[in-house]
């Protein structure tokens, strides 16, 4: 007999056989519930039904189930491998790697079944963290773990969604705002609780309103908002915007410009530069709106003293670029043209946001050798330069002025 055609006919047999057992024992069931009194099959009759089923389920399972091998994960990776092993592959040690997995087993915890075991959760974060960092194929993860390409698919989006749910509004969050404010005021800036930027990451053409995709650069692109802190952690993000959108109108439209506005993003903790009342503020380039909670640099012709209150404004507002830079080069997926819907792309960029505040904030090493990795990436993709809003509040442009002057005095002193 043909091989393909004894392989359908296992198939079905097997298929057929599960069904047919599946009824027995419903009926079986139905029986003993409705009639005491009707005779209900012989125990061993049943078992013998079931230990065949399972046998054919073996037969279908081996005929479409492609062998693969774990000794990799399981031998080499987990018993093997040391920190700096763990770091360059999965941007992490691996006492770092299994918190994390306590942290989402609730989540991501499966049963076996009767046709297969359920994959660990520990390997299922690997798979995902693997995907997140490096710019391997689905192809080529699956073969390095011994699954299955839709496996690989499936469980990155399963992980990514289990950290957002789980870990992304308790670990991209203010903090101490204290402490930030300190952090700036030791940088040449005061009263200031982060900075905020946007950077373009790359995707593939969508299937529906491709062109609104595509930014000043000419590549297919969605936005990444983020307000960081003094050290470089995400403490609020806002993404999924087409590249073609402005940063202002993304700010304009997003919740953390609709909180700063109110006075409820941070404490009220106002100071006084020279006669102006100060509350505390965020800094931003060109492309934001100047506000009394918004300072942003001057531009057009400049005198020393503007120039001044500029380069203590950049060099606070680096932050935001080096988190970018440090964000892109642990999860390089980012550099990658994410292959995924677009509700799915939105998603892998707070999990990616959320394992880079993890990560700095254990303290995990950041390789400049990631660095040099994505700079012929940047070069591909270079972020479309800012363009300038220059309508400004009265209020806001005080506030500067202030600042301006008052930075110009400290450095006559």
């Amino acid at each position: 007999m043909e091989p393909e055609l004894l392989r359908t006919l296992l198939m079905n047999v097997a298929s057929t056989s599960r069904m047919a057992v599946e009824l027995f024992l419903q009926l079986q069931s139905d029986s003993e519930e409705s009639d005491d009194d009707i005779e209900t099959p012989d125990a061993q009759d049943t078992q013998l039904l079931v230990a065949v089923t399972d046998v054919l389920s073996t037969v279908e399972q081996h005929l479409w189930a492609r062998e693969t091998s774990t000794e990799w994960w399981d031998h080499i990776v987990l018993q093997a491998w040391d920190d700096e092993q763990w770091l360059q592959n999965f941007r992490m040690r691996k006492a770092t790697f299994m918190g994390l997995c306590a942290e989402l087993a609730p989540t991501l915890r499966r049963r076996d079944t009767r046709l297969r075991a359920a994959l660990p959760v520990e390997k299922r974060v690997a798979i995902a963290i693997w995907k997140l960092a490096t710019p391997d194929s689905y192809r080529s993860v699956a073969n390095q773990f011994g699954v299955g390409k839709s496996t690989v698919g499936m469980v990155l989006m399963q992980v990514c969604t289990a950290i957002n749910r789980t870990l992304l509004r308790r670990t991209v969050t203010l903090g101490n705002v204290q402490d930030i404010v300190d952090g700036f005021a030791e940088m040449g800036f005061p009263n200031c609780g982060g900075a905020i930027d946007g950077t373009h990451i790359p995707i593939l053409s969508p299937p529906h309103l491709a062109s609104e995709y595509v930014n000043r650069k000419g590549y297919f692109s969605v936005v990444l908002q983020a307000l960081v802190d003094h050290r470089g952690r995400f403490t609020d993000i806002y993404s999924g915007w087409p590249g073609k959108v402005h940063d202002a109108r993304i700010f304009r439209n997003s919740s953390l410009f609709r909180r700063l506005r109110a006075g409820t993003f941070f404490p009220d903790r106002k100071i006084t530069v020279g006669d102006v009342e100060m509350p505390t503020v965020i800094l931003g380039d060109p492309a934001y709106p100047l506000m009394p909670w918004l300072m942003k640099p001057y531009t057009g012709k400049l005198d020393r003293s503007k120039d001044r209150f500029n380069y203590r404004l950049s060099r606070c507002r680096m932050t935001v670029e080096c988190a970018f830079g440090r964000l892109k080069a642990r999860w390089r997926c980012l550099y990658g043209k994410l292959d995924l819907g677009e509700s799915s792309i939105s998603a892998v960029i707070s999990a990616c946001c959320t394992l880079h505040n993890i990560c700095e904030g254990k303290g995990e090493r950041f390789s400049e050798e990631w660095t040099s990795e994505v700079r012929r990436l940047e070069d591909e993709f270079a972020q479309p330069e800012s363009r300038a809003n220059r309508e400004a509040q009265e209020r806001a442009s005080r506030i500067r002025d202030a600042l301006r002057e008052q930075f110009d005095a400290e450095s006559q002193q």
